[in-house]
């Protein structure tokens, strides 16, 4: 375990206390909403330079147009073409990347299908954020020490990759493909640090816990009462959720703090490593296998 005076109620201000980012460069996928917004304000506030990749650039830009020291750019996560001429474009303008958030994400959506087919959980919260790590690859290993954090989620033992049928082709469920996901964004962490650790860039996952966000979107309010969440006058269970704030702190923590320069790989909640590791190392090359055949890319670790 490593040390941390920070937990569930910490916020991501909290946590960058005393840190200096000035000079830093960070990328935060869906970083003009939800968890991400308060991700790119707690950074830009220690000084980061924070450039916010949007699937709606203008909206990125409204709802970020009071934050200092932001750039917005066009990116479509679902699309490999758009993921690459984002890439190319940031390569061109920033010669180093020291932190990259995969923040963005999808939940619980009706079944979709996004670039060849491909089940739109899978895609967006997975495929994509590997393309992008391995595209910035240059600038990753250029920053001296960097940094990945990738979002998951709550870490049930009983998910599983759905490994004859990923893309859910026979039998569509919409929290099942949502935790592959997940889990998804745990193993490539996991996988992630094993090959970069000896380029000094290293990598985390994160649960930021249960927080009201646009990630809901798709779901019915129905839905959320008969899970407990909210009752039938849309105000939350009491003592549920976290702020925003509280819920972008481990996702902050993870990619600043000074008391994880010797870590990597792990799995982190509420601002602190778990207890032994929730994820098997050949379930994570197994699923880098699949990434790097279904997308083309395989880059990181190389030199």
């Amino acid at each position: 375990m490593t040390h941390t005076t920070f937990g569930a109620h910490s916020t991501a201000g909290d946590v960058l206390a005393g840190i200096d980012l000035t000079g830093k460069t960070a990328l935060v996928t869906g970083g003009y909403s939800g968890l991400g917004l308060a991700t790119t304000r707690a950074l830009t506030q220690a000084g980061a330079r924070v450039v916010v990749p949007a699937l709606r650039p203008d909206a990125a830009r409204q709802a970020l147009a009071d934050v200092a020291r932001v750039e917005v750019d066009q990116l479509d996560l679902a699309d490999l073409a758009s993921v690459h001429a984002f890439a190319d474009r940031f390569l061109r303008s920033h010669p180093a990347l020291d932190i990259l958030i995969a923040s963005a994400g999808i939940m619980a959506c009706p079944e979709t299908r996004v670039g060849p087919g491909w089940e739109a959980h899978f895609a967006i919260n997975h495929l994509g954020h590997y393309a992008l790590a391995n595209l910035l690859w240059p600038a990753l290993t250029a920053a001296g020490t960097a940094r990945v954090v990738s979002v998951a989620s709550g870490r049930n033992p009983a998910w599983r990759i759905r490994w004859d049928d990923v893309q859910f082709e026979r039998g569509y469920d919409k929290w099942e493909a949502y935790t592959q996901s997940k889990l998804a964004n745990v193993l490539f962490a996991r996988h992630l640090d094993l090959l970069g650790r000896t380029h000094r860039v290293r990598a985390f996952s994160v649960n930021p816990g249960w927080i009201l966000t646009p990630l809901q979107r798709h779901l019915a309010a129905e839905e959320m009462v008969a899970a407990g969440w909210i009752d039938a006058d849309g105000t939350p269970a009491p003592g549920l959720f976290k702020t925003v704030e509280q819920g972008a702190a481990t996702q902050v923590w993870a990619a600043t703090s000074p008391h994880l320069d010797a870590n990597g790989g792990d799995y982190c909640v509420d601002c602190r490593i778990t207890d032994g590791n929730p994820t098997d190392s050949s379930e994570a090359a197994r699923l880098w296998a699949v990434s790097a055949d279904l997308t083309g890319f395989d880059l990181i670790g190389r030199t």
